[in-house]
């Protein structure tokens, strides 16, 4: 008979092995570390012998493996709960009472088109008077005249360049004086023309980036926050973008000035709650205004490129809900897909959007 000599060493963690025929199978057990001998005679009983060996390794992995799919279970849970929290029940429930619940007034700026003007109208349709901040008078003055006789508010506007700097601050301040202001809405942003490398920027655009994205929220808080403090209510909207979940080539400055945003926000919120102020840090993705008008990949409205209206129509809801969110349902799926998206592949979907854009120009 040819049979196989299977020597199992826990110890030593090895394993050695001997062809012998015939005869009997002697061996020492002398040694001080106990040794398992198996005489074995098919290649099947020896797999078993050897997986013996080996099953606390296997069940090591199981239990690693286990793990692993279970806290899978609990995010992807986590995710549905949160998105049916944030996105379905608010709206179920009916819009809530933002004068009672912030103050009478709301300031947002950067609202002459886009989602600062559709958040404007949100609030106007809530009852909220609305104090609007641009740079162009006469585009202030429309949309100021269509809110007030679409919702019998008041209204009033503010023109401030905030890409000017600090000077334009002493007289958004003497504006607002005496207005009981109960939410903020920093929807004022510039983006790129077109994406491109961080050195191809002119020195006012890196400018402009610095003073609209990042200077003007911080001021705008500065000023407003004291107030609702001493009120012990209010709300502050910081319009960020999804882009700040992961380093954005070809648009650096704009989505490393969004990060700040999101961090400032979620900082400020911890900072000030307990004080009974909600900030909340909205984080949207493609919106289909004319920031991306360039880019040939978004040509019409569709699901996750909603308009400007469907978009704060639905953001609006999520006001007093969730600290970070972004605002619309879809884009919450994104969101969670982007979250785990290792960086290469990130970086590869903001060069699909970058050749896009050539091909239209």
């Amino acid at each position: 008979m040819l049979g196989i000599c299977v020597k199992f060493a826990p110890g030593a963690h090895s394993v050695e092995f001997s062809m012998f025929t015939g005869g009997r199978v002697n061996y020492n057990s002398h040694h001080e570390d106990p040794i398992a001998m198996a005489a074995v005679d098919s290649f099947p009983l020896l797999l078993r012998e050897i997986g013996r060996s080996c099953s606390s390794y296997i069940e090591t992995l199981a239990l690693v493996g286990a793990f692993y799919i279970a806290k899978t279970c609990l995010i992807v849970l986590g995710n549905t709960y949160t998105l049916i929290r944030v996105h379905f029940i608010p709206r179920l429930v009916g819009k809530a009472d933002l004068v009672k619940l912030y103050g009478k007034w709301a300031i947002v700026t950067g609202c002459t088109s886009g989602v600062g003007k559709a958040y404007a109208n949100e609030l106007a349709s809530c009852g909220v008077n609305v104090i609007l901040i641009s740079r162009n008078r006469e585009k202030l003055e429309a949309v100021a005249k269509e809110l007030a006789e679409s919702h019998r508010i008041e209204t009033a506007i503010v023109v401030a360049d905030f890409s000017a700097g600090r000077e334009v601050y002493p007289s958004v301040a003497k504006a607002l004086a005496g207005k009981e202001i109960g939410i903020l809405v920093n929807n004022a942003g510039v983006f790129y023309d077109h994406l491109d490398g961080f050195t191809n920027l002119t020195e006012q655009h890196i400018w402009d980036l610095i003073n609209v994205n990042i200077a003007a929220a911080n001021m705008m808080v500065h000023l407003v926050l004291p107030g609702m403090v001493e009120r012990k209510k209010g709300a502050i909207v910081n319009v960020s973008s999804m882009s700040c979940i992961h380093p954005s080539p070809e648009m650096t400055a704009y989505s490393a000035s969004k990060a700040y945003l999101d961090h400032f926000s979620r900082a400020l919120y911890y900072e000030y709650a307990p004080k009974g102020i909600f900030v909340q840090s909205l984080i949207p993705g493609f919106i289909f205004t004319k920031m991306i008008k360039h880019v040939s990949l978004f040509t019409k409205e569709s699901l996750f490129v909603p308009s400007a209206e469907e978009y704060a129509h639905q953001a609006i809801t999520t006001l007093g809900v969730a600290k970070r969110t972004t605002g619309y349902w879809p884009h919450t799926i994104m969101l969670m897909f982007g979250r785990y998206l290792p960086e290469w592949l990130w970086f590869w979907g903001i060069k699909i959007i970058h050749l896009s854009e050539k091909r239209r120009h």
